[in-house]
């Protein structure tokens, strides 16, 4: 989120943005390996810019992209990200995090907000049946649990 953050405040300059991670990563986790992990979401979430900014533009018509403050699009545009690209990250637990990234560093009513435009997108894709893959197996996991506590 902090190097999606850089990247948009310095006006999407690309060809800093391997610095951006690299400064973060030394700053705030230089002994952490998460393999690769940061850089594939922030290069999922700028590979699918468009189609990203698109969706936030079609779940939260009254807020044109470029009015909504920079550390909430940053959390939006991860979330989308990780709800709807991504096959790694359950929808929830993307949600979830959104929700926390955006109380912890947003303004006061971000939280809200962060849920509001995912929790709208979420329940669009049950509506739809695109669950990804790890959701479904989440959810028979889920089923398979309730099934075995009705039976004892």
């Amino acid at each position: 989120m902090q190097s999606l953050y850089q990247w948009d405040f310095l006006e999407k300059a690309d060809d800093r943005l391997p610095g951006i991670i690299l400064f973060n990563r030394s700053e705030f986790a230089p002994k952490f390996d998460d393999e690769g992990f940061v850089e594939e979401l922030v290069d999922g979430v700028i590979d699918n810019l468009k189609e990203i900014d698109e969706i936030i533009t079609h779940f939260a018509p009254n807020w044109p992209i470029e009015t909504i403050t920079l550390i909430d699009r940053s959390i939006i545009r991860l979330g989308v990200y990780e709800l709807k690209l991504s096959e790694r990250i359950p929808a929830k637990v993307a949600i979830n995090e959104a929700i926390e990234l955006a109380k912890g560093f947003g303004g006061q009513s971000s939280g809200r907000f962060v849920n509001g435009v995912l929790g709208a997108i979420y329940q669009d894709m049950v509506t739809r049946g695109d669950l990804k893959e790890v959701d479904k197996e989440d959810k028979k996991k889920k089923e398979k649990k309730v099934e075995k506590e009705i039976k004892e």
